[in-house]
C-alpha cells in the first residue's frame, strides 16, 4: 500500500530514532524533504558540519558531487544518498576534459608551472583531485573572490572550472580580464581563464525579467546568485551565494520588495511577503528535485535491513588529492 506524505514522515522519524543516522538536506531540496533534514545548508556548509557528526550513516539529500565532498572530508563515515542525482554543471567537465583544458592553455604559451587551477565545489571528485594534484584548490560562490585573490598573489594564470559565469563575475568584481576557453580570444591575455560550463537553472534569468519587475514595482531590489550570467549580475542590486542571499533578504525591511534570481524552492522559503522569483518560468532544479520522501524512506529502510543502497565510495588516490584541494580552501 502506498503511504502518503504524513505517513512517510512518521516512518522516517521512527527510523531516525532507531538508527545511527543523520539526515542532511541542501537548501534546494523539495520542502517536504528539506523539513526532514537534521542538518540543512549549502553544499560546503553541509560537508563541514557533518565532519563533527557522530552518526555512523550520513544520509545526504542533494546531488552527487555533494555526497562526494562529504565522503572526501569524512572518509570514515558511511555516506548514503536517497537519490544519486547528477548536477548538470558538474557533469560538464570530467578529468579528461580538464586535461584538454590545460593542454589548450599550454598551446597558447602558458606552461603548467604558470597555471593555478581552481574548481568550483560544483564539480566531480575526479576534477577536484586533478586540481589538487596541480597545486590548486576548491572554491564556493561565497569565498571565490577570496580564493582568487590569494591565488593571484602567486602571479599565475587562473584556470577556473567548471562555471564560466562565476569566474567571469568574480573577474568583473575585481577589475580583472577573463575569457572563456573556445571564445576565440587568446587565453594568455586574460587573468582568469574559464571553462565553458554553467548552471542551467541560473541561465533562466534575463534582463527582460529584471526590467519587468523594476517597471512593475518601482524601488524593488534585485538579488541574484553569481551563477547567473554576468549581464544579469551587473544589472542587479545584490549578488551573493545561497547563504549570503538568505542573510541579505532576512535583513531587509518587511515592506521592501525583492526579486530573487536563484532556485525556486529556496526562494519560496525565504519569507512570505514581498519576495518574488525573478523569472517568468519556475526556476526549479530538476536534479535537486529528484529526491522524494519515498526515496528517503526507502534508503532508511535499506539501512535498517543491513543492506544500504546508494553508498558513496571514492578511491584512495582520488580521495587524497581531492581532500588536499578542499583543505587548501578551508585553510583560507
Amino acid at each position: 500500500m502506498q503511504l502518503n506524505n504524513e505517513e512517510l514522515k512518521n516512518k522516517i522519524n521512527e527510523y531516525k530514532k532507531k538508527l545511527s543516522v543523520t539526515v542532511v538536506a541542501h537548501f534546494y531540496q523539495r520542502d517536504e524533504v528539506f523539513e526532514m533534514g537534521d542538518i540543512t545548508g549549502d553544499s560546503l556548509e553541509l560537508a563541514i558540519r557533518t565532519k563533527a557528526n557522530k552518526s555512523e550513516f550520513i544520509v545526504f539529500c542533494g546531488v552527487g558531487f555533494m555526497g562526494q565532498s562529504v565522503k572526501v572530508l569524512s572518509p570514515n563515515k558511511r555516506v548514503i544518498m536517497p537519490k544519486v542525482a547528477c548536477c548538470a554543471m558538474a557533469t560538464m567537465i570530467d578529468g579528461k576534459q580538464f586535461d584538454v583544458s590545460v593542454k589548450t592553455l599550454n598551446e597558447s604559451g602558458i606552461s603548467n608551472e604558470n597555471i593555478l587551477p581552481i574548481t568550483y565545489i560544483n564539480s566531480d571528485v575526479e576534477v577536484k583531485a586533478k586540481v589538487g594534484e596541480m597545486g590548486g584548490m576548491v572554491c564556493t560562490s561565497s569565498n571565490a573572490k577570496k580564493i582568487i585573490t590569494t591565488a593571484l598573489d602567486e602571479g599565475k594564470k587562473i584556470l577556473f572550472v567548471p562555471d564560466r559565469c562565476l569566474g567571469q563575475n568574480i573577474a568583473n568584481q575585481m577589475g580583472l580580464k577573463s575569457c572563456v576557453i573556445g571564445d576565440g580570444t587568446n587565453p594568455a591575455d586574460s587573468d582568469i581563464i574559464c571553462f565553458n560550463g554553467f548552471c542551467s537553472v541560473h541561465q533562466l534569468f534575463t534582463i527582460d525579467d529584471i526590467n519587468f519587475y523594476r517597471k512593475k514595482f518601482p524601488g524593488i531590489l534585485i538579488a541574484v546568485h553569481p551563477e547567473c550570467d554576468p549581464t544579469i549580475c551587473d544589472a542587479s542590486d545584490f549578488v551573493g551565494s545561497t547563504s549570503q542571499l538568505i542573510k541579505y533578504i532576512a535583513d531587509l525591511p518587511e515592506d521592501q520588495k525583492v526579486a530573487v534570481g536563484t532556485e525556486f524552492n529556496m526562494v519560496n522559503r525565504l519569507r512570505s511577503k514581498n519576495t518574488y522569483v525573478l523569472s517568468s518560468t519556475k526556476p526549479e532544479c530538476p536534479t535537486m528535485n529528484e529526491t522524494t520522501l519515498q526515496d528517503l524512506y526507502d534508503i532508511l529502510k535499506s539501512i535498517d535491513e543491513g543492506e544500504p543502497l546508494n553508498e558513496i565510495f571514492v578511491d584512495e588516490n582520488t580521495q587524497k588529492w581531492a581532500k588536499i584541494a578542499l583543505d587548501r580552501m578551508l585553510a583560507l
